[in-house]
């Protein structure tokens, strides 16, 4: 509906006004490293307040823009005050929470970010509808300005009164930065992100709407179900994805590989289905892209466990860089595929036909491909130095013959009225 009432003030092509998510999704990814630089030196809290100023500045500008100069300015500035929220919240949480917590409150983080965004549509939208552009962009900004009045007088950056530490200086943070950069963890992380989250969000935000209504012929209403369908199993899928992560700490990259295989299994199976592709088979597809979105999360573990926790917020913001960079990448490539296919005389059936779409979203396996191998190899380059530390990590077979005996012994015990065995190295 935005996108409509956009057309109309701007007075400009669908192209044009395409790039309007195009650069915010840039800027947060640009500003994602200088944000955690920044919340490592002045605490997340200052960092959230300044987000929600450039936030409510941003659609401010928005109400009152009359060009697609203007209107891109805007986004720009709710652009970087979005990327300085995320990174400054999981800065948050080990001053909040214990180890053993903070994998499921990550997720937890992440659902409030969508489920906000979800609360929020409708509202916007019925403003939108009933009381023109400027209204709803005005009280969007004023929404921000109250996030900004709380952020200031609820948010504190520790739970632990007292003066707060002296920030670093400049060549300190550069050391940080590099420190940061050197930990082959966080690579791990930046990897980790890069593979599992792009195909979903390249999906709900530009490309899976017009793939499933012109490519594969759902009416709109199914195809905006789909979409719905996929923010409640991120939903769903989110806190358990946080207790295993808790439980099973050396098995984090395991379950990247095996959520980043089912994408590819998913993908190929509706892209080499003769025809459209059924209901349930799209289903599966929206479902495997849906599991990708929590997997994501598991990268800012590595990142906080794998380096300091002074230097957590330059680690997050390294690795948040990774899954907007492939999404913006993949953004391009299939755009770009589906217009050269038209130009070639390829695309007979239209610029959105099915068989287009399945040369142009098929790039996505290559940059699976691409995530999957920094993440095997970091993999090994993490492993190796956990190794040198006195932490092996068995290998998957090992570990599970070890879970099995350890369950059968639990058994035996509780039969004879003991208690549980020690746990296993």
């Amino acid at each position: 509906m935005a996108g409509l009432a956009a057309t109309e003030r701007f007075e400009a092509s669908a192209a044009i006004l395409a790039t309007f998510t195009v650069v915010q999704i840039l800027v947060y990814a640009v500003l994602q490293v200088p944000v955690g630089v920044l919340v490592d030196r002045f605490g997340p809290r200052a960092m959230i307040v300044g987000g929600a100023l450039l936030m409510a500045a941003g659609q401010l500008l928005l109400a009152l823009a009359d060009t697609v100069a203007e209107g891109v300015s805007g986004r720009l500035l709710v652009g970087a005050g979005d990327a300085t929220t995320f990174v400054s919240a999981l800065r948050l949480l080990p001053a909040w929470f214990s180890p053993q917590r903070i994998p499921v409150m990550t997720q937890f983080t992440g659902i409030i970010g969508q489920f906000g965004q979800i609360v929020s549509v409708v509202p916007f939208a019925a403003a939108l509808r009933f009381f023109g552009w400027g209204p709803a962009f005005t009280s969007a900004a004023a929404l921000s300005v109250l996030a900004f009045a709380v952020s200031l007088s609820l948010i504190r950056d520790s739970p632990v009164s007292g003066p707060r530490p002296v920030s670093p200086s400049w060549r300190e943070t550069g050391a940080t930065l590099r420190a940061v950069w050197r930990e082959p963890g966080t690579k791990l992380g930046l990897w980790t992100h890069f593979t599992t989250q792009f195909s979903g969000t390249v999906f709900v935000l530009i490309w899976g709407y017009p793939y499933l209504v012109s490519a594969e012929g759902l009416e709109p209403a199914v195809a905006s179900a789909l979409l719905s369908f996929f923010v409640v199993v991120g939903i769903i899928v989110g806190p358990l994805m946080g207790v295993w992560v808790g439980r099973h700490p050396l098995r984090r990259s395991s379950m990247v590989m095996m959520v980043t295989g089912l994408i590819v299994v998913a993908w190929a199976s509706v892209l080499l289905y003769p025809g459209p592709a059924p209901l349930w088979l799209l289903t599966l597809l929206v479902t495997a892209l849906a599991i990708g979105g929590p997997t994501s999360m598991i990268a800012f573990d590595f990142a906080r466990t794998f380096n300091q926790p002074h230097h957590l917020g330059t680690a997050t913001g390294v690795v948040n860089v990774g899954g907007f960079l492939a999404s913006l990448i993949t953004m391009y490539l299939i755009g770009l595929i589906l217009d050269l296919l038209v130009f070639a005389g390829y695309s007979t059936n239209g610029l959105y036909g099915l068989s287009s779409f399945r040369i142009a979203l098929g790039v996505q396996f290559v940059v699976l491909a691409v995530g999957a191998t920094g993440v095997l190899v970091m993999r090994n380059r993490t492993r190796g130095q956990l190794a040198r530390t006195g932490v092996v990590v068995p290998p998957m077979r090992v570990a599970l013959e070890r879970q099995r005996r350890r369950r059968q012994e639990t058994r035996r015990l509780k039969k004879q009225g003991g208690g549980s065995p020690p746990p296993q190295p």
